[in-house]
């Protein structure tokens, strides 16, 4: 009987190995959906010229319609709990001079739901072959979900109206409308040498917010940053922006699925570009230690440096920070130098690295692996994380074997090529 048990346990525990081994990577589905609504020549792109300038406050519920293209001028609030409607197919250009922004005010709501034949644009007001990164603001939502610094209440460093900008509360059910089918294109003004507006930023953004199916390219500064806040977040992609693409901090409670970030060394500055840069706080003297830290489940993530023989200005693909817990599943990174690199204050300790989970991973072509800036870390952190039970393969393919088409220039498929990869983990 003991030996009939034995084998039933080694079984099932062999099981338990081949499925998370057999597990989908990177992004994932039946068919590629990235297809229809994305744009990834948007320089080439020709947009109407504006019929309608949105400008100043809006206080009332307002409709944008598709026949019309928009021009965003200045900083646009959306106050008095009011909302936006944005109908699909509509474009709104931000204009440059004016640094266009739109904020949609705590207590405000933006309904922006395109279709996949049909997206929502915001983009420059610029000519085509005369857009670049900065051209325009970007999206601000600023929302009544918890965050974790002092007081439960922030503001954003964007030089906003004082007493329009402020996020966070009590309520991480809060909802501030749809981001849905959206490209954002060519966002990320700088303001100072030390402040620069994002493609996407969500503060204090609770779960009622629906955050799907959106594309920024070519933000000069992060595409999405979330500052607290509590959101499920799903196929979203980030393309060529110059800093991070995915940015998490002031306790952010985040769950992150089936979304890509595409880099290009020409395309990243000389502050460390990573795909994901995750924090709990910038100083902790601004933070509440008692709230929660930020947590972060991302899996069927899927990042990729375009230049396979070019590290450039790209960094690691992903920087995790103290008190930080940060979960990467499933997932396929690609062209990174290291893998993932933690600060140096996480050490070896089994509390702090138990709160980073990597498992299920392909890491194609990374120099290095999983890395702290203490090097003297090191040699623990490859014990602790390369283990057959996390499951993290390095591999050395080109992209485009594993890949299904890696082609920027025609309609990509960044899903992952299991002809070519069916191997892997075996």
């Amino acid at each position: 009987m003991k030996t009939k048990l034995r084998i039933a346990f080694i079984t099932l525990i062999s099981s338990f190995f081949l499925h998370a081994q057999q597990q989908p990577k990177g992004i994932i589905g039946t068919s590629n959906w990235m297809n229809n609504w994305t744009n990834f020549k948007p320089a080439l792109n020709e947009y109407n010229e504006a019929t309608n300038i949105i400008a100043g406050t809006i206080d009332k519920d307002t409709r944008l319609l598709k026949r019309n293209t928009y021009h965003l001028v200045g900083v646009v609030y959306v106050t008095n709990n009011a909302t936006l409607t944005i109908e699909p197919g509509t474009v709104i250009r931000g204009d440059d001079k004016t640094c266009g922004t739109l904020v949609i005010t705590n207590g405000s709501k933006i309904m922006a739901e395109g279709l996949e034949t049909d997206p929502i644009v915001f983009t420059s007001e610029n000519e085509k072959n005369n857009r670049k990164p900065g051209d325009w603001g970007g999206i601000i939502i600023l929302g009544k979900a918890p965050i974790n610094t002092l007081g439960g209440v922030n503001i954003l460093p964007f030089d906003l109206e004082a007493n329009l900008n402020h996020y966070g509360g009590q309520d991480p059910e809060d909802n501030s409308g749809i981001l849905k089918y959206v490209r954002i294109e060519y966002a990320g003004r700088k303001l100072s040498a030390s402040k620069e507006l994002n493609g996407l930023s969500l503060a204090g953004v609770g779960r009622k917010t629906v955050v799907s199916n959106v594309q920024i390219s070519f933000s000069n500064d992060d595409s999405f940053e979330c500052y607290g806040g509590d959101l499920n977040l799903s196929n979203l992609i980030s393309y060529r922006t110059t800093d991070d693409d995915f940015d998490f901090t002031q306790g952010a409670q985040i769950n992150i699925t089936n979304s890509i970030a595409i880099r290009h060394p020409f395309s990243s500055d000389i502050s460390g570009s990573r795909c994901f840069e995750v924090d709990s706080y910038e100083k902790i003297a601004n933070t509440d230690m008692t709230k929660k830290m930020t947590k972060i489940n991302a899996s069927n993530i899927t990042l990729v440096n375009l230049e396979e023989n070019n590290q450039g200005l790209v960094r690691e693909s992903a920087h995790i920070k103290e008190n930080t817990f940060f979960s990467l599943t499933n997932s396929v990174i690609s062209g990174f130098e290291p893998f993932v690199l933690l600060e140096g204050a996480i050490g070896n300790g089994e509390a702090n690295l138990s709160k980073i989970t990597l498992k299920n991973i392909i890491a194609n072509n990374c120099t290095g692996g999983i890395e702290s800036e203490s090097s003297s870390n090191n040699s623990g952190l490859k014990n602790y994380y390369v283990t057959p039970a996390n499951g993290i393969e390095f591999t050395k393919m080109k992209l485009g074997e594993l890949f299904m088409l890696p082609n920027i220039k025609v309609n990509p498929d960044f899903r992952l090529n299991v002809n070519n990869t069916i191997a892997i983990g075996n």
